[in-house]
């Protein structure tokens, strides 16, 4: 059997409540982190990472994939000070390349990371799961953020639901729902006031989503030739969830999305973190063809699974269940590990994480990042890795 995926789990650094020793125990091999304690824009320096690298061996493990290297928003919105930010950028790669880190996943989605609308949604099990409900995220908009334009947005019938949503939780749920929409950056406690958010909002009014791929083409055409020497992969994640939300261009949701990601900058180094809970929660996307269409440019997994609903609402279902079909998912990458055995490539154990795990059994002792328990990513681990094990003692 060849080589299997690489086993990776996310760890937000000395203050997660999941240890690295806990962590060693689900049998992944690789950490994926980042140096959230330093701002978005600054440049990582040489010290900070061998730090956290030396941190990580100790406890026996590699620094598989940096997630994330932010990008400041004036590199998204093409602002005054972009090409000082990607000067900066350009530092910390060389910085990660010199201390031997080579995959870098980033995004760019505007001032909001992944959003969800209820981080406690309640399964038949009693599990914790993450849930984005399309009325709630619509009631936000309309009738607490109150943006301009977004009546028009709408449908008479979405409008209904938003208000019928809206009446029907107390004064306590809709200030948890701000809250929770109003997360900042993963790895942080930042909670954006409506106020702030506003303002964040004012920076896009003339930046679309054809602008925004403007500039999301120019920041890789600058940094992928230090990728190159480097030796670094860089990959982009998806838009969760994958379309525009708040008034807010996305543009990373789609294949052809991912398409003209790759051919902005055409580079062995420029290429996609394939997730397939963000990609997922659009049934537009056809999952395994994506894999056996744009695999070579995979450089790393992100493996969770969602349950759709018709309205556009879903909540993160169990790793092998939900509305998406992991076996084949599954089949088709390794299904791209032989196309590179073939091609002589070096990168055949491609970095896989289990992602977005519930909350079950002890996790609910822990204040835990949402979606970052350890337990339910340790049973999402355990599954995946058995389906993949499966999937090549059956094809050889």
């Amino acid at each position: 059997m060849f080589s299997n995926l690489e086993q990776t789990f996310r760890w937000f650094g000395p203050a997660d409540p999941v240890t690295l020793s806990a962590i060693r125990q689900t049998g992944a091999t690789g950490i994926v982190t980042a140096l959230h304690h330093i701002p978005c824009g600054d440049v990582w320096s040489t010290d900070e990472i061998k730090h956290r690298n030396a941190v990580l061996n100790a406890a026996g493990f590699n620094w598989s994939v940096v997630e994330s290297v932010n990008i400041h928003e004036s590199i998204k919105t093409a602002g005054s000070s972009r090409d000082e930010y990607i000067d900066k950028y350009i530092a910390t790669l060389k910085n990660l390349g010199g201390a031997g880190i080579n995959v870098v996943c980033y995004n760019f989605m505007p001032v909001l990371d992944w959003t969800r609308t209820n981080l406690d949604f309640r399964l038949p099990n009693n599990a914790s799961a993450l849930r984005y409900s399309a009325p709630a995220l619509a009631a936000f908009d309309l009738y607490i953020l109150e943006r301009e334009g977004a009546w028009r947005e709408f449908s008479e019938q979405q409008k209904q639901n938003a208000k019928e949503y809206l009446d029907g939780i107390s004064a306590e749920e809709k200030e948890l729902l701000i809250n929770t929409i109003m997360a900042g950056l993963p790895g942080t406690d930042e909670v954006f006031t409506i106020a702030e958010f506003k303002e964040h909002l004012k920076r896009y009014e003339h930046t679309d989503a054809t602008k925004l791929k403007e500039n999301l083409s120019y920041f890789l055409n600058a940094i992928v030739p230090t990728a190159e020497e480097q030796g670094i992969k860089m990959c982009i994640h998806p838009d969760d969830p994958p379309f525009p939300i708040l008034g807010l261009p996305r543009v990373v949701c789609m294949e052809k999305d991912l398409e003209d990601v790759i051919n902005a900058c055409p580079s062995p180094n420029n290429g996609i973190t394939f997730c397939t809970g963000s990609l997922g929660a659009n049934d537009a996307n056809d999952l395994p063809g994506i894999v056996s269409r744009l695999g070579e440019h995979i450089h790393f997994l992100h493996l969770r699974n969602v349950q759709r609903e018709a309205d556009g609402s879903f909540y993160e279902a169990d790793h092998l269940g939900g509305s998406n079909d992991m076996y084949a998912i599954m089949k088709n990458v390794i299904l791209e590990q032989k196309k590179r055995i073939v091609a002589g490539r070096d990168d055949i154990a491609i970095p896989m994480r289990p992602d977005h795990g519930h909350k079950i059994l002890d996790d609910f002792n822990y204040k835990t990042y949402p979606g970052y328990s350890v337990i339910g990513r340790l049973k999402g681990l355990a599954e995946l890795r058995g389906l993949e094990m499966g999937i090549k003692n059956s094809i050889g």
